[in-house]
């Protein structure tokens, strides 16, 4: 099913659309076929190592050549969700050929626990294992199949103790892995008991696997003199460093680690990578050869956690136009058994849980609840989407409940340009452009038509139900941890003109090296092809943070821009000169340096200026600006700018089996001056095709006794291509950041992750319009689980229990 007017694209891609006709959402010329002195930035140039992916030579950890004398290590897994480890009998698993022998928790010279801020996750389960495939320690062999099978010959003695696996027991048993934190403005229970309308609900909304196609994995390589070697598949180098040495009982600087490319991360190899490096090389130590570990995925499921699986109750009060007057919200998340990154997770949730609409009289109660399970973790959007869905769901039943049209509700809602523009987190929005940007795209996708041609549909069909939602993002960019919001790179030029440049960024195929690349580039006037970004490498830039928070770019672009900037102030200074003119009458374009006097070859430049002995490298060093708050009371200013973006998704239900389809999708999404169209596009398609897997398919189930029974692709589901809609419109919307970030551009990773929840908008209702048919049953909450499975969009009908 499609949509039926003129304009509607036919194809998936920007190529199909304009091929069909429909014009991309920018004119772009062809990829990787600039104009002669044309700027690199703002250009759709094809990813950097696009044409090595394409053709299989893109070197992974697992394509790199091994070392003569390499080990290989598979762990050994809890059985138990909860228990004391009474004993490890490994005899039959030494007795296997190629079996080197084990590592277990007496073998760590260091810190027996991992050193994350809160302490308080074992390197190896010791006296107690706290959930089903924690890892108890590792069995090392000549192959990785002989160390697979001889780790499941091990014998473990667990005597059980009683588990917690759901939220709700969390709640009540007080179990926690960091304290609850509330939020308050204004008066909510006053608010609440003055309000003309007043709504209860509650809502579960599941995690999610980061299926990841390079699995978890490390490579340990001890080196001369105590130094060590690490090749990690990690979102943070740094924190690997810190790890391994932690555990290692040995300094930073003794440990190097590289990363130069992840097969995606998207959250999951932001801590947990550092576990694999950690095992990795406390096996390698004892041996004394250099040691890899890849999870297979089976494995990588059962250790690795997911994305926060979050429980709502709230209570609402609002007058006839659908505006909150006030909310008391209660927020629990289900964070595993230890803190990983639970807290600034549960804190974005409460920053994002306004998403586009300001409150006035708030209440929100933030819990991290400790359950048995694995520690779940960084996952794309990072909290946020958790918070966002909570109040879209909200505003979803106050219009259903008043017979109004949800989009003017929301757009009630909205903050305002000048007043009502302070968040709960006392930060004002100053850069609000969803007053334009809704009205656009409710124009551009045909909004009003469709609702009348959806609901046409709907009384003619009793089987098939269709549903259309539209829901805006606004989502803040910057680490909430203000401390991260700092990046350093090197920027290298060589005597024959070609640049080299490192930072401290990693690249999990979302185009960061590319776009680095395009911004060095267009700094010294140079073509893109000049300029190489080599892997990521602690022993280059140290202490970086995080490639997350959506922030790669406009820190490490920001870092790699200033650092070009000083060789080419180096070069400006030298040709003003030679030639008796203001360094900044110097201008370098199209590989050319241009003075008044005269214009002379960029490489001509660079081997007169190497001969005067004119630094021709420097480093760069960005920190983001504006940002504060306090961490305490959770105020002040943790985002330098936000995202938006809103999308407007048409969906249709089957009454009787519960399946449900995407028709077509229509997104209108803020990327500021895009430095790259065609990267940004796809960040685009692909975070919404994400965010929509998590909202309909991707269903995490732990049985009773703290298995996690979703564990392979056979019973976990992502997205397959056929189910990306035929209809799949991005438009990019047309302003610059308003801040000072780099090229103007706009962070473009996580926000469009959270247009997805316009889906389960949709399905609710069509829901509501397949339970009640217009009549009361169609104004009352909706309650869907998400995500929106067969059986639980069958349930919120009423046609299962």
């Amino acid at each position: 099913m499609k949509r039926d007017d003129d304009h509607a694209p036919t194809a998936r891609t920007t190529a199909g659309r304009a091929a069909a006709g429909n014009p991309p959402a920018m004119t772009q010329p062809a990829m990787g076929q600039p104009a002669m002195g044309q700027p690199a930035m703002g250009q759709p140039h094809a990813h950097e190592s696009a044409r090595a992916q394409v053709a299989g030579s893109a070197h992974y950890i697992d394509d790199l050549p091994e070392v003569k004398g390499t080990l290989y290590a598979a762990p050994i897994l809890s059985t138990v969700a909860h228990g004391r480890l009474e004993s490890v009998d490994t005899q039959a698993a030494l007795q296997l050929a190629g079996v080197h022998g084990v590592v277990l928790a007496q073998d760590i010279p260091g810190d027996p626990v991992l050193a994350a801020f809160a302490h308080d996750e074992p390197v190896f389960a010791q006296a107690t294992v706290q959930h089903i495939g924690q890892v108890i320690g590792l069995v090392v062999a000549d192959s990785v199949m002989q160390a697979r099978r001889a780790a499941r010959q091990v014998k473990l003695s667990i005597t059980a103790l009683p588990a917690i696996l759901t939220v709700r027991d969390a709640l009540a048993a007080e179990s926690y892995v960091l304290p609850p934190v509330h939020v308050r403005r204004g008066d909510a229970a006053q608010a609440l008991a003055q309000a003309p309308h007043r709504l209860q609900g509650r809502l579960e909304v599941g995690g999610q696997e980061h299926f990841y196609l390079e699995g978890q994995i490390a490579y340990a390589l001890p080196q001369e003199q105590g130094q060590w070697l690490i090749h990690s598949s990690t979102q943070h180098p740094g924190e690997v460093q810190h790890w391994v040495a932690h555990a290692l009982g040995i300094d930073s600087h003794a440990v190097r680690v590289e990363c130069r490319r992840m097969g995606g991360g998207f959250g999951g190899k932001e801590t947990q990578a550092g576990h694999l490096a950690v095992w990795a090389a406390l096996a390698a130590h004892k041996f004394g050869r250099p040691v890899k570990l890849r999870l297979d995925r089976d494995d990588d499921f059962m250790v690795t956690g997911k994305r926060h699986p979050f429980a709502y109750e709230w209570d609402v009060g609002f007058d006839d136009a659908g505006r909150i007057t006030g909310l008391k919200l209660m927020m629990a998340a289900n964070c595993g058994f230890s803190a990983d990154l639970s807290g600034p997770v549960a804190d974005r949730a409460v920053f994002h849980c306004d998403n586009a609409y300001f409150l006035e009289h708030v209440e929100i109660a933030s819990y991290r609840c400790k359950t048995h399970t694995q520690s779940h973790t960084a996952f794309r959007g990072f909290g946020g989407p958790q918070g966002v869905i909570a109040i879209e769901t909200i505003l979803g039943d106050i219009a259903r409940a008043l017979g109004r049209d949800a989009l003017d509700v929301r757009m009630a809602n909205l903050y305002g340009l000048h007043e009502r523009n302070v968040t709960h987190y006392q930060m004002t929005v100053e850069d609000n452009i969803l007053h334009e940007l809704l009205p656009q795209l409710e124009q551009s996708a045909l909004y009003r038509q469709r609702q009348e041609a959806v609901s046409a549909w709907n009384a003619a069909n009793p089987v098939l139900k269709r549903g259309l939602g539209l829901t805006p993002v606004k989502f803040g960019i910057s680490f909430t941890a203000t401390l991260f919001n700092q990046a350093g790179a090197l920027v290298h030029v060589y005597t024959d003109g070609s640049v080299q440049v490192n930072h401290g960024g990693t690249e999990m195929g979302q185009g960061l090296h590319t776009k680095v690349a395009q911004i060095v580039a267009d700094e010294l006037g140079v073509p893109l092809s000049r300029v190489l970004v080599t892997a990521s490498d602690t022993a280059k830039v140290p202490n970086a943070s995080a490639t997350a928070a959506s922030s790669g770019t406009d820190l490490n672009g920001r870092a790699a821009q200033f650092a070009a900037r000083h060789v080419r102030d180096n070069l400006a200074a030298f040709v003003c000169g030679l030639d008796g003119c203001g360094a900044g009458a110097i201008r370098f374009a199209g590989g050319q340096v241009i003075s008044p006097k005269r214009t002379r070859r960029w490489e001509d430049v660079v081997k007169e200026a190497y001969a005067n002995r004119i630094q021709l490298w420097s480093d760069g060093f960005y920190r983001t600006p504006k940002i504060h708050y306090d961490k305490t009371t959770l105020t002040g200013r943790p985002f330098y700018y936000f995202a938006y973006g809103a999308a407007c998704t048409e969906v249709a239900i089957d009454t009787h089996t519960g399946e449900s389809r995407v028709l077509a999708v229509d997104i209108l999404h803020d990327v500021g001056h895009s430095i790259n169209p065609a990267i940004d596009l796809g960040q685009i398609e692909g975070g919404f095709v994400q965010g929509m897997g998590w909202l309909t398919t991707e269903q995490l189930v732990w049985n009773d006794e703290g298995r996690l029974a979703t564990h392979a692709p056979s019973t976990y589901k992502i997205p397959a291509t056929g189910d990306v809609p035929e209809h799949l419109r991005v438009q990019l919307w047309h302003q610059p950041n308003r801040e000072d970030n780099v090229g103007g551009s706009k962070a473009v990773g996580e926000p469009p992750f959270m247009l997805a929840i316009s889906v389960y908008e949709a399905l609710r209702n069509a829901i509501a319009a397949a339970r009640g048919d217009g009549g009361a049953d169609a104004r009352a909450p909706v309650q869907l689980t998400a995500p929106a499975t067969a059986e639980n969009v069958l349930r919120a009908i009423g046609r299962l229990e």
